[in-house]
């Protein structure tokens, strides 16, 4: 059963660049144990919004609420240290260097101390092995580099970075929009398994196909405006994707493709045939 008290809330949240109307009068609630979808056609907010919820951009306007206590992030890691942890879609990997090595990138485990203070390699290596087990990600070695890993493991492991050092809510930006089925399902895989860890996620997406199998709540951004939030079981993946295809245009977009396709084509006015032009040109030789 969820907790009654959001892990993160926005209330009446707008953002503004200049003249451009970025977000308007936003609000929007993630509790524990539930994965909320944020729905949107490109340039709709969804970025922005998340850039707010993880202290990249300040709120022009409205309030941000972490475990019902109102806060304003001066920085990402004013987000982080409140345990909002968000995977962008490059994953902030290094794809050179080992899996262990990106695991820890910023937060090494060391031995020793003073002068011979160094990464602990082995202890690295054990936690990277184990928490990779966890979602079903087995490698021989963890110092392998992490372009041998597919798109789909490499986003479960950021996920699985985030989670292991202590993220209650889990924002991750489009992480199936450049994989294949197969590793799309590794990662929605282990998104329902960190929802059910108790931890909120929010799934930034354009591809309802993706999100619905997994979400519990949807909320579709339009140009910066909210058009609603829905659970699962009042709104179907049809009615989701003409929501966020601007249902009124592609209906008149579909009347006007029907029209075109049952109108018979024109015929041209001149009908001059190639054998008129040449008894025409004889008759004035003649």
């Amino acid at each position: 059963m969820r907790d009654s008290t959001p892990l993160i809330e926005a209330q009446g949240v707008s953002k503004y660049f200049g003249s451009v109307i970025a977000l308007e009068d936003i609000s929007m609630q993630v509790n524990a144990g539930e994965v909320m979808c944020l729905l949107g056609d490109n340039g709709a907010g969804k970025s922005t919004l998340i850039k707010i919820f993880s202290g990249v951009h300040r709120p022009d306007r409205g309030t941000l609420l972490v475990d019902d206590e109102e806060v304003r992030f001066a920085s990402p890691r004013d987000a982080i240290d409140r345990g909002i942890a968000t995977v962008y879609q490059d994953l902030a990997m290094v794809p050179l260097i080992g899996i262990s090595r990106n695991f820890f990138m910023g937060r090494e485990p060391t031995k020793g101390s003073g002068p011979f203070k160094r990464f602990d390699v082995a202890l690295a290596d054990r936690i990277t092995r184990e928490e990779l087990h966890k979602i079903g990600i087995d490698v021989r070695d963890t110092s392998q580099p992490v372009t041998t890993l597919s798109g789909g493991e490499r986003q479960s492991v950021a996920i699985a970075r985030a989670v292991y050092f202590g993220a209650k809510v889990l924002i991750l930006d489009e992480p199936t929009s450049a994989l294949g089925v197969k590793e799309a399902g590794i990662v929605l895989r282990y998104v329902a398994q960190a929802r059910d860890q108790g931890l909120g996620v929010v799934f930034i997406s354009h591809n309802v196909y993706h999100v619905y199998p997994v979400g519990d709540r949807f909320t579709v951004l339009e140009r910066g405006r909210s058009t609603g939030t829905f659970d699962k079981g009042d709104i179907s993946v049809e009615e989701l994707e003409k929501m966020m295809a601007g249902g009124a245009e592609l209906d008149q977009l579909s009347a006007e493709l029907e029209g075109d396709r049952g109108r018979e084509p024109e015929e041209p006015a001149d009908r001059t045939s190639s054998r008129d032009l040449g008894h025409a040109a004889n008759e004035r030789d003649t």
